[in-house]
């Protein structure tokens, strides 16, 4: 592989990153506060849609894993993706939207299996595509993710302000956006690759379907299935209407979206910088620690958004994200490699994380909306922080720790 197409490779893939997060960002940034002041559902309504949303991507996100397996390096369904980018803009305006006022299910559905196939699982595709690309042309997979949180938070930006004006600006740019994604993608240089490509086959051939059930049967799994499920997935859940509390916290809702927009944009961005510091503290503290850490912040937001009123109070507590997640993604990473068979590596995130996260979601999505229509958000982030404050400390005596030499400090 020569140096040259590792470097376009780099390049184009990183603007394929951006360019998708753009596309993302611009249709599901400030999506609640669509959902809520354009077509006016209740927290009910909106909790069930993003039930359905939950509820889709676990059908579709085994599928897509599956026939990009089977690709290789191949670029055939992220050329389906991009059409689908590209039409983004459109379904939201003349399909999505409409649909949600006249025929609600109809459109919850069919917004449920596009937001899955075009976003939700699409992200887990595309960067699974990136790694495998990173590792055949000798480059860091984690450079080139970076550039999707940048392109996250500089839609996100505008995204609030953009929505007051008219809210269909921002699915336009989506799809604008997305016609980046396409062209560089056309451009990714592949065919020095196949060949090492058939050559890495070979290394993961020794994984059985036997072998991928056979995590259930650990204690491991379940341990950690607890944290995701107890801890993460309710905060995930929390953090869906987040931008509808938030935006009513201003004199009017529309400071309050552009508001949301600045704040939620300027987050991300502190995010991307952690992605470089976590690995140094989780490397100090360990892996289990660490996932309790990021338990902890997250459990100080939770309560402190039900307890605390004012805009100023609930913004800071919104940028602790930006400390959380980067811990969480680093630990949980470092927790699979050193507690699970390294070969199923990826099935253990994707099932124990990622799938289990969606089955949780899919449910307490719906629960989490009725009670913010009868207790109100406050009472409701309250009751959500003390679950989440219960199951770290259950995760603190069920998850384990590192082996012994992991825990010797490196000279």
């Amino acid at each position: 592989m020569s140096t040259s197409v590792s470097t376009r490779n780099y390049w184009l893939l990183s603007i394929c990153l951006f360019s998708f997060f753009l596309t993302w960002s611009f249709c599901f940034s400030i999506f609640p506060i669509w959902l809520n002041q354009s077509i006016n559902l209740s927290g009910q309504q909106t909790g069930l849609i993003f039930s359905i949303n939950a509820i889709a991507a676990l059908f579709i996100g085994p599928a897509y894993g599956y026939f990009q397996d089977k690709l290789g390096v191949k670029k055939w369904l992220l050329f389906i993706v991009s059409l689908l980018l590209l039409s983004s803009g459109p379904f939201m305006i003349y399909i999505y939207g409409p649909l949600l006022k006249n025929a609600f299910i109809v459109g919850a559905i069919l917004g449920g299996l596009f937001s899955a196939i075009t976003f939700g699982c699409a992200i887990g595709l595309l960067e699974s595509y990136i790694d495998r690309i990173a590792r055949l042309s000798n480059f860091e997979f984690g450079k080139a993710r970076m550039w999707g949180s940048l392109g996250w938070a500089l839609a996100t930006f505008f995204a609030g302000k953009l929505f007051n004006i008219d809210p269909n600006l921002n699915f336009i740019l989506a799809s604008a956006c997305a016609l980046i994604f396409l062209v560089a993608l056309a451009f990714v240089k592949i065919t020095e690759l196949q060949s090492q490509h058939d050559q890495e086959k070979l290394l993961t051939q020794a994984v059985t379907i036997k072998d991928a059930f056979g995590l259930l049967k650990l204690k491991e799994f379940w341990s950690l299935s607890v944290f995701v499920i107890g801890v993460t997935c309710i905060y995930a859940v929390f953090d869906q209407q987040f931008p509808i509390y938030f935006s009513s916290l201003f004199e009017s809702l529309a400071k309050g979206n552009e508001m949301f927009g600045y704040l939620n944009s300027f987050q991300v961005f502190l995010e991307a910088g952690g992605m470089f510091l976590a690995p140094l503290l989780v490397n100090k503290i360990g892996a289990k620690n660490g996932l309790i850490l990021s338990g902890i912040i997250m459990a100080i937001r939770v309560l402190g958004s039900g307890i605390v009123e004012d805009p100023i109070s609930i913004s800071a507590l919104k940028l602790l994200h930006a400390i959380e997640l980067p811990i969480m993604l680093i630990s949980i990473f470092k927790y699979i490699a050193y507690s699970f068979d390294p070969r199923l590596s990826a099935t253990v995130y994707l099932v124990g994380f990622q799938f289990m996260t969606q089955v949780a979601a899919s449910g307490l999505s719906v629960v989490a909306g009725k009670m913010y229509d009868h207790m109100g958000f406050s009472q409701s982030y309250i009751f959500m922080g003390i679950i989440v404050s219960v199951f770290v400390v259950i995760s603190y005596f069920l998850l384990k720790p590192p082996p012994a030499e992991l825990n010797t400090p490196s000279t």
